[in-house]
C-alpha cells in the first residue's frame, strides 16, 4: 500500500512538472513570451512606418503618370524627374525599412525556436520519467504484483495506474510530435526570413545606384539645354527622330536578311535551334519594363524593350544564335545591334557603347557582340537616356514583343 502511494505521489509530480513552465537558456518560458512580445510589438511600429512610406510612394508613382500625360516640356520632364527620385528615396527608406523589419522577424523566430526546444526537452525529460516507472513494473509478473498486494482493490487500483500512465505517454508522444512538427515549420520560416534578409539588402544597393543615375540624367537634361525650353524642345525632336530613323532600319534590316537567308536555306529559312534565350548580361534589375508606364519618356515613344541595369562597358552576349542583321554605331548618337534567329524572333541590343560583330556574321548563343552603355554623353547612349543600362528588345515577325515572356 505504502510503494502504491509512493507511486502515486511520483505520478502527481511529473504531471505537475510537466505542466509547470521550464527554464530554457537561462530564461523563463514567461521571460521568453515577454520578449517575444516586445519584438513582435517593433515589428509592428516598423510596418506601419512602412505603410506610410508605401503610401507617399504612391501618390508620386500617381504624380508621374499625370504629367507623363500632359505636354511635353523641359519644366514638366523636371518635375517627372525630381518625383522620381522622391519616390527611389522613399524607395530607400522603405527598403532601409524593410531590412530592419525583417532582421527583428529573424530575432523574433529565433526565439520561438529556442522555446520550442526547451519545450521539446521538457517533454522528453517527462516521457523518461514514465518509461522508467513502466518499465519498473514490466520487471515483475502478473502473479508477483497480485501477491505484492494486501487485497484485490489495492491489485486493480494499480492496474488503474499503469492504464493511466500508458495513456499520459501516448498523449504526451502525440504533443511531442506536435511541436516538433511546429519547430520544423519554424526553421524553414527562419532560412525565408534569412533569404529575404539578403535579398532586400540587394534591393538597397540597387536603389542607391538608381537614384544615382536618375540625379546624373536630370543634371545632364539641364547641362545640355541650357534650362532652355526651346533647346529642349529641339533635343524631343532629335530624340524622337532618331528611334523612328532606328525604327525603320531593324525593320528594313531584318526583312533583307530573311529574304537572303530564305534565298539560302529554302522555304522557311532559318529556324531556332538553341533551348530557349539566354540573358545578355548577368541577370539584375529592370529599370524600365516593356511599355512601362512610368518610363520617363513615355510622352514621347513607347517604350518596346526592357532595359536592364548594367555597369557601363559590360559584356553583351547574344541571347541565342542567329546572323547580324544590323551593327549601327551612332557615334554619340543611338548604337545597337539586331540579331535574327529562327521562328521569326529577333533581339534588338540598344545603348551600345562597342561594337564586336558586324552585318551578315553568324554569331553562336552566348557568344559576346559588344558592350553596354547608357550613361548620357558617351558612345552609343543617344539622346534622352537614363543612365548605364542594357536597352533589350525581342521582335517577333518583326513586332516588338515582352521581352521577359522569352527570357529564362
Amino acid at each position: 500500500m505504502f510503494t502504491l502511494k509512493i507511486k502515486k505521489i511520483v505520478c502527481l509530480l511529473l504531471i505537475a512538472a510537466f505542466l509547470q513552465p521550464t527554464s530554457a537558456f537561462g530564461q523563463t518560458n514567461s521571460d521568453a513570451n515577454r520578449e517575444i512580445a516586445d519584438l513582435q510589438a517593433q515589428i509592428n511600429a516598423k510596418q506601419q512606418e512602412l505603410e506610410g512610406y508605401q503610401q507617399r510612394e504612391a501618390e508620386l508613382r500617381k504624380k508621374i503618370q499625370e504629367k507623363q500625360t500632359e505636354q511635353a516640356s523641359l519644366k514638366n520632364q523636371i518635375s517627372i524627374l525630381d518625383s522620381g527620385i522622391a519616390k527611389t528615396e522613399i524607395e530607400i527608406k522603405s527598403a532601409q525599412l524593410d531590412i530592419d523589419k525583417t532582421a527583428l522577424e529573424i530575432k523574433k523566430v529565433t526565439l520561438e525556436i529556442k522555446d520550442t526546444e526547451s519545450d521539446i526537452q521538457r517533454k522528453k525529460d517527462y516521457l523518461a520519467s514514465v518509461l522508467r516507472l513502466i518499465a519498473q513494473n514490466d520487471d515483475k509478473s502478473q502473479l508477483e504484483i497480485i501477491l505484492a498486494h494486501k487485497s484485490l482493490s489495492e491489485f486493480l487500483d494499480q492496474v488503474e495506474y499503469i492504464k493511466n500512465l500508458n495513456a499520459s505517454l501516448e498523449e504526451t508522444l502525440i504533443k511531442v510530435k506536435a511541436v516538433k512538427a511546429d519547430l520544423e515549420k519554424q526553421n524553414s520560416g527562419l532560412d525565408n526570413k534569412k533569404k529575404d534578409l539578403e535579398n532586400l539588402k540587394k534591393n538597397l544597393e540597387e536603389k542607391k545606384g538608381e537614384i544615382n543615375d536618375q540625379k546624373v540624367n536630370k543634371e545632364y537634361i539641364l547641362d545640355e539645354t541650357r534650362q532652355s525650353e526651346k533647346e529642349y524642345q529641339k533635343i524631343l525632336a532629335a530624340a524622337e527622330a532618331e528611334q523612328e530613323r532606328a525604327n525603320a532600319a531593324i525593320i528594313e534590316a531584318e526583312r533583307q536578311i530573311r529574304r537572303k537567308l530564305a534565298e539560302q536555306q529554302g522555304i522557311g529559312g532559318l529556324k531556332f535551334n538553341d533551348s530557349g534565350f539566354i540573358w545578355p548580361v548577368p541577370q539584375n534589375t529592370i529599370t524600365a519594363y516593356f511599355h512601362d508606364p512610368e518610363y520617363p519618356f513615355r510622352r514621347i515613344f513607347e517604350h518596346p524593350a526592357i532595359d536592364i541595369r548594367a555597369g557601363q562597358g559590360t559584356p553583351i552576349r547574344a541571347a541565342a544564335s542567329g546572323y547580324v542583321a544590323k551593327a549601327k554605331d551612332g557615334g554619340y548618337g543611338y548604337s545597337y545591334i539586331m540579331i535574327v534567329h529562327g521562328d521569326g524572333l529577333s533581339t534588338v541590343y540598344g545603348h551600345v557603347s562597342h561594337i564586336n560583330v558586324k552585318p551578315d556574321e553568324f554569331v553562336a548563343q552566348g557568344q559576346v557582340i559588344g558592350a553596354t552603355g547608357g550613361m548620357p554623353g558617351t558612345p552609343g547612349a543617344g539622346y534622352l537616356t537614363t543612365g548605364p543600362h542594357l536597352h533589350l528588345e525581342v521582335r517577333l515577325n518583326g513586332i516588338p514583343v515582352n521581352p521577359l515572356g522569352y527570357m529564362p
